[in-house]
């Protein structure tokens, strides 16, 4: 034995929002940067503490959104990160930092978070593999939170396999993070690669969620029950993004492609139809986001700040609007103001979160049993990388969109891989997901797609790809 950890010499990155010791958590944000106030990690992050004890060795942050509160990647301390097929287009957000420096093969692997779509979708965009493990596998203790009942951190990789590995030393109960309690017991033990098999996609049956074939939404942050029924389908809907007609054929593609790998795929009205996104809308969290703000600065802030109420004393402006609840387009929701409110205590949480997610999460598994279907499968987003040096919808590019919150608000396990390609070159990424705790059998069929179908192709160097070389003149 060498006493050498399953990462020992991998190069890695690390997301700006999570705690390096010693260096600026960022989280892409130019308020924690302020000369003087910089947010400075009195300690590792559970995950980059165990990254690094099992070998890894960190080349530094990646840029992100402004407290990952965006589909696209750019940051107030930063500027923009481009996608590495062609930086012209949106790598997704927030983890889009993470997704570039893999994809452009800079690390082999690193961590994405992900509060509604924030691994998978970036990954969907560069032909990665993107795991949002079942949220209390791996601990989030040391992560400043976007909406902390809804983050997660998993790995971003090349390869099942390495995503595999890096899952297997990122996961672990912590009790800095009361939802991995208990977690050892329920979920499928590591190490994960031992999962992995070449065929196994052979027998599988898979459904194809009705919702988001339809394009039905899915509000951010959820509705909460105090928004009269009407009011609330109105906010629903004002959420829809439908299906591109481009994505949908390349979906229809990488179906046939798992049929002839050996796997049944269901598409039925009844898999999870628009009843299940009205459902998943009524998981109600942002009450509670200075709640996990104030839980994160209290661990992982410097001296000076160890709340919202103690930096906008020390800095003398307030936190970015996310982090505090200050929204207005969330806090005032359907004729219903939203007021920050402590988690523990709200005796509302009950009806506007726990009863919700129950019953989304039942939603979730009866096709699954009805059907014996082994998980779903879905476009990771609804349209293709949007070019960003043109408009989308009018206005300046939020990156591409996608339909795949409700994985957060029941905290299933959910992985992406590389499904195909769009005519410009840019990826297609395909969506799987499975029961909670089956995180092991979920890589086995991810792997078996990539090594059924190989669709992954890096990019190329610039010059030899997209972008047109402009000469320089001579002087």
């Amino acid at each position: 034995a060498t006493g050498r950890g399953a990462l020992w010499g991998v190069p890695i990155v690390i997301k700006a929002n999570t705690s390096i010791k010693g260096r600026v958590t960022t989280a892409g944000w130019a308020g924690f940067t302020r000369p003087e106030h910089e947010l400075v990690a009195p300690k590792d992050a559970t995950v980059v503490a165990k990254l690094t004890a099992a070998g890894a060795i960190i080349l530094g942050h990646t840029n992100m959104p402004d407290l990952a509160n965006s589909d696209t990647n750019r940051s107030s301390s930063f500027g923009r990160t481009g996608n590495a097929y062609d930086v012209r287009y949106s790598p997704g957000g927030s983890s889009g930092g993470t997704v570039t420096a893999v994809a452009a093969n800079f690390a082999v692997l690193g961590n994405g978070t992900d509060t509604g779509n924030s691994i998978r979708m970036p990954a969907a965009t560069s032909a990665l593999v993107g795991v949002y493990p079942t949220r209390g596998l791996v601990s989030i203790a040391g992560i400043a939170p976007l909406d902390w009942l809804l983050d997660n951190t998993g790995p971003v990789a090349r390869t099942v396999a390495d995503a595999a590995i890096a899952l297997s030393v990122m996961a672990g109960e912590d009790p800095a993070d009361a939802t991995t309690a208990g977690s050892a017991a329920a979920a499928q033990p590591a190490p994960y690669a031992s999962y992995l098999e070449d065929g196994a996609l052979r027998g599988k049956r898979f459904g194809v969620p009705a919702f988001i074939l339809a394009g039905d939404g899915i509000p951010f942050h959820g509705i909460p029950a105090a928004v009269p029924a009407a009011a609330a389908e109105r906010l629903r809907t004002a959420a829809n993004m439908p299906l591109a007609p481009e994505t949908r054929a390349a979906f229809l593609t990488a179906i046939e492609a798992l049929r002839a790998a050996g796997a049944t795929v269901v598409i039925d009205d009844t898999i999870l139809p628009v009843a299940f996104a009205r459902t998943a809308s009524r998981v109600a969290t942002y009450a509670y986001m200075r709640d996990g703000t104030d839980r994160f600065l209290d661990g992982f802030g410097p001296p000076a700040y160890r709340s919202a109420d103690a930096y906008l004393k020390a800095v003398g402006a307030p936190l970015f609007t996310s982090s505090i609840g200050t929204e207005d387009h969330f806090r005032l929701m359907g004729g219903v103001r939203i007021d920050q409110r402590l988690f523990a205590t709200d005796p509302a949480a009950e009806r506007d979160y726990h009863a919700p997610r129950r019953a989304t999460l039942a939603a979730y598994l009866e096709p699954l049993e009805r059907l014996k279907l082994d998980g779903y499968v879905y476009p990771a987003i609804q349209i293709p990388p949007p070019d960003e040096t043109m408009p989308q919808d009018g206005r300046l590019s939020e990156g591409p969109h996608s339909a795949t919150s409700w994985v957060n608000m029941i905290g299933v396990p959910a992985i992406v891989v590389a499904g195909g390609w769009y005519e410009n070159g840019l990826p297609f990424g395909l969506e799987f997901s499975a029961r909670p705790w089956k995180d092991g059998d979920l890589l086995a069929i991810a792997h078996a797609w990539e090594q059924a179908t190989t669709r992954r192709r890096p990019p190329v160097l610039v010059e030899q790809g997209l972008l047109p070389i402009t000469p320089g003149r001579a002087r």
